[in-house]
This record gives C-alpha cells, sequence and structure tokens, in this order.
C-alpha cells in the first residue's frame, strides 16, 4: 500500500510553521525578548525539518525497484535526523542569544500583546503536533513522529518562555528571561539528541522491539508443539516496514507440498501480528545435521511472504 498520503501531514506542518513563524517573530519585535527570539528561531527550524519530511515521505513512499529492492522506507530516519540535529543546532543558536543578553540584560517592552500573540502560536503548533502525533502512531511513521515531538517541543519552549516574561513583568528582574531562554534550550538538545539516536537506531537495521519480537515467538512456540522446530530468527526495520527472517525445520519425511502449506501458515501469521511486515522462511529438514547452519553460512529452500 502506497504511503504517499502522509505528505499531507507534512504540509500541515509548513503551513504551521509559516504561520507560528510570523506570530512569534511578531511577539518578539514588540517585547524585544531573548526568550520570545528563541521561539521564534525554533519555529524556522520547524519549518525546514517539515519540507525535509515532505521530501522524505515522498520518497519513502516509492515503491521497491530493481535498485531497491526492500523499498525506500529508510528515507524516513534521514528526515528524522536530520530534523534531531537541526534541533540541537537551534538550541546552540538559543544559548548564545540568551548568554548575551544575560551578560547584558535589557528590559522588555509591550509585554501583554506579545504574550497574547505567543501563545496564539503555541496553541497552533499544539494542535498540529497531536495530529501528526496520532498519524504517526496509526501509520508507523518516525518522520511524522519526529515533527510531532518537534512541534511538542516547541510548545514547551512557549510555556517556558511565557512563564518566565511574565515572572518578569512581575519583578522586574530582567535576567530571568534569558536563563528561561538557556532552560529551553537544555531541554530542546535532549530532545534532538532522543531523536537523532532513534534515527541511527533505524539506519543500523535493530531488531524490532521487544513486544513485537515477543509477538513472534509466541506464534513460533505455538507451532513448536507440534514438533517443529525453528532458528536463526532475525529481524529488522525500515521506516513502516518490518522484516523478519528465519530457519523453519520439519520431519525430513515431510513433502515438500507439506512444508510449503506449513510456512504458508507461519508467515501468514506472523503478518497478521505484524501489519507490513516481509517475512523470510527457509525451510530445512530436522534430520540433517546441516540445518542447524545460520543464514550467513547457506541461503537454499528459502520462501518469502511479502504482507
Amino acid at each position: 500500500m502506497t504511503r504517499s498520503f502522509l505528505t499531507r501531514f507534512a504540509w500541515l506542518s509548513i503551513a504551521a510553521a509559516l504561520a507560528t513563524i510570523g506570530l512569534k517573530t511578531a511577539a518578539y519585535l514588540l517585547t524585544d525578548s531573548v526568550g520570545l527570539l528563541s521561539d521564534a528561531i525554533e519555529s524556522l527550524v520547524n519549518l525546514v525539518g517539515a519540507m525535509m519530511a515532505l521530501w522524505m515521505l515522498t520518497i519513502a513512499a516509492l515503491p521497491a525497484d530493481e535498485e531497491h529492492a526492500y523499498g525506500h522506507g529508510k528515507a524516513e530516519y534521514f528526515s528524522s535526523g536530520v530534523e534531531g540535529t537541526l534541533i540541537v543546532i537551534a538550541a546552540i543558536s538559543i544559548a548564545a542569544a540568551a548568554v548575551t543578553r544575560l551578560l547584558h540584560p535589557r528590559p522588555l517592552e509591550q509585554i501583554g500583546l506579545g504574550l497574547a500573540v505567543s501563545v496564539a502560536a503555541s496553541g497552533i503548533n499544539l494542535g498540529v503536533a497531536l495530529v501528526l502525533l496520532r498519524a504517526a502512531r496509526k501509520h508507523t511513521s518516525i518522520t511524522l513522529k519526529a515533527n510531532a515531538h518537534h512541534l511538542l517541543t516547541d510548545v514547551w519552549t512557549s510555556v517556558g518562555v511565557l512563564v518566565g516574561v511574565g515572572i518578569v513583568a512581575l519583578t522586574g528582574w530582567q535576567r530571568l528571561d534569558p536563563i528561561v531562554a538557556l532552560i529551553v534550550a537544555a531541554n530542546i538538545v535532549w530532545t534532538g539528541s532522543r531523536i537523532i539516536k532513534e534515527s541511527v537506531s533505524g539506519l543500523m537495521d535493530s531488531a524490532l522491539p521487544p513486544e513485537e519480537l515477543k509477538a513472534v515467538r509466541d506464534i513460533l512456540n505455538k507451532f513448536g508443539q507440534s514438533g517443529i522446530q525453528y532458528h536463526d530468527l532475525r529481524t529488522r526495520r525500515a521506516g513502516a516496514c518490518r522484516f523478519v527472517s528465519l530457519h523453519v525445520l520439519v520431519p525430513g519425511d515431510w513433502t515438500v507440498h507439506r512444508g510449503h502449506e506449513l510456512v504458508e501458515k507461519i508467515e501468514e501469521q506472523i503478518c497478521e501480528a505484524l501489519p507490513d511486515a516481509e517475512v523470510i522462511t527457509h525451510l530445512e529438514s530436522l534430520d540433517d545435521p546441516a540445518s542447524w547452519a545460520d543464514t550467513t553460512q547457506k541461503h537454499k529452500g528459502q520462501h518469502t511472504q511479502q504482507c
């Protein structure tokens, strides 16, 4: 099934980024708050991240071809990795601006109006982030997940900045504004680092998460009760696609037809448990000692089922 429809969520993120850039820039110009400036800078990063997400989602939706037999799903990891990097870069920029203002504090202006504009921008980000997060969970998209968490980080950034600017307005302590900006920058670095780590994990073909592996093993163990055995179970993920491969060992006196029917049942049940999975089974004889060799030593009798 094509996933090209996911690009509409990227377009939604782009529209939100453009709107919030305008609102937050206006808020900064009204108040001269470095905290609100940090907020505006992060929204600019949101725009770049959303454009990258659109590009990678478009590539990831392309069907498999001769040069990309397993599809283009890993393109999503590039998007989330770039977005995580941009988040960290934005945090560094925010910290630099905050340190300068910390050393040379300046009074804030038109705080009430500036805060009102920033609240409106945060509302847009929150609404779009929740839509993206829901779509990411439903369609297993790391790109939309990274974009959603980036927007949620933006929302928490705005909340921190609004609190800081509000306290400045009440207390007159000008240095609190850049201090809040530094705290915001630290939080952004943590979020960006987490997104980068998840992206690298996907590019490195990490195994499926424990709960999904358990689902696969439960299915295989059920078949094992009838004397069937398996080994060399390997899993990985590329975007929304899951890949499962294993050796299935059956009695040596079974016919090819009977063995084929068995692996068809195994593949079907794994696909039901793990949607968008491709299952590769390697049918072998229990009576042959060589059957216990792994896939690095031989590639014969292989059967593939794509869900």
